[in-house]
């Protein structure tokens, strides 16, 4: 049991300095966990395991939610040391996990386009570049979350740890966004024989990684703002904040990633049919190759129905 404080909202320290809501957090743990169910299916039917890491982010995000939830439903001011470090630490590194698949698939766009050449950094090099800030980043922030409850004293040292974590995060996936987009601007202005095929859809899986790449970084901006200001910040003050600022841009970048899912790359690498949407990753096998059958036969009949002109 905790010590209850009935002034959380003015004390030196406090794990919330609001009411959490039971409800809203219900709703998030309902609806990440409901996306990353779908994750799961579409990287098990599309064996696009460098995709792990992004559904291991989603089991953070549920699981940080749970702990939300369990704080919620304690007492105001009375709340104790488990849920607060469950939410704190798994909310705050999810991200860190959808990262590193992100970084991932950078490398294999540029293996489908067969443009390494237009790479700010060869292919070899950058998952591991990136992927490794991305590590020094999670275990940075993993380290700083965990020692925050301990003391006061930890408090202001574990939020410290916790900033440059998230800096380092902010840094890498800006330098990852500029590698993006160079590339995207130099096979634009110079397309390989590979990236004019029409079933390589390159500049949507790059578009994939800028909506993905842009909102993650704008929340780890606001998460390092947050812990600047402090335990006593005003963004400390409002549970809104967690929720439109971390909660909402995750949550879309989970859903946006099932429609756009990466895997078509991986098909296409291995020579297999791509699809039209990520969801279709879901039909199951008879129902896709039914439908497969009925694209091929009424593309053929549009080519049979088509009138022919001699040059």
């Amino acid at each position: 049991m905790s010590e209850c404080n009935p002034y959380y909202e003015d004390a030196a320290w406090s794990y919330y300095r609001y009411e959490p809501s039971v409800a809203a957090n219900v709703v998030f743990v309902a609806l990440f966990g409901a996306t990353t169910a779908v994750h799961i299916v579409q990287m098990w039917r599309s064996k696009a395991w460098y995709l792990s890491a992004l559904v291991v982010g989603g089991l953070a995000e549920v699981i940080g939610y749970v702990g939300r939830v369990l704080g919620a439903m304690e007492d105001p001011g009375c709340w104790t040391l488990g849920p607060f470090v469950m939410q704190a630490c798994l909310i705050l590194v999810g991200p860190a996990f959808m990262a590193a698949s992100i970084y991932m698939i950078l490398g294999r766009i540029i293996l489908l386009t067969e443009g390494e050449h237009h790479a700010l950094i060869k292919r070899r090099w950058l998952t591991k570049l990136f992927v490794t800030g991305d590590v020094i980043s999670l275990l940075t922030q993993s380290a700083g979350a965990g020692i925050m409850p301990i003391s006061a004293d930890m408090m202001e040292i574990g939020e410290y740890i916790v900033i440059v974590g998230l800096f380092v995060q902010i840094a890498f996936f800006g330098g990852f966004l500029v590698v993006a987009s160079v590339f995207h601007w130099r096979m634009r202005k110079a397309p390989t024989a590979k990236s004019t095929e029409p079933a390589v859809r390159w500049q949507a899986y790059l578009s994939t990684l800028y909506v993905s790449g842009i909102l993650i970084w704008v929340r780890s901006l606001f998460r390092a703002i947050e812990y600047i200001d402090g335990n006593d910040g005003p963004l400390m003050r409002d549970e809104i904040y967690v929720f439109t600022l971390d909660g909402m841009l995750i949550l879309i970048v989970m859903v946006y990633m099932n429609w756009f899912h990466p895997s078509e790359i991986g098909l296409l690498l291995r020579g297999e049919q791509p699809f039209q949407n990520g969801f279709q990753l879901l039909l199951p096998r008879r129902a896709k190759k039914q439908q497969n059958t009925l694209e091929s036969t009424s593309s053929d009949n549009e080519m049979v129905s088509r009138p022919f002109y001699n040059k």
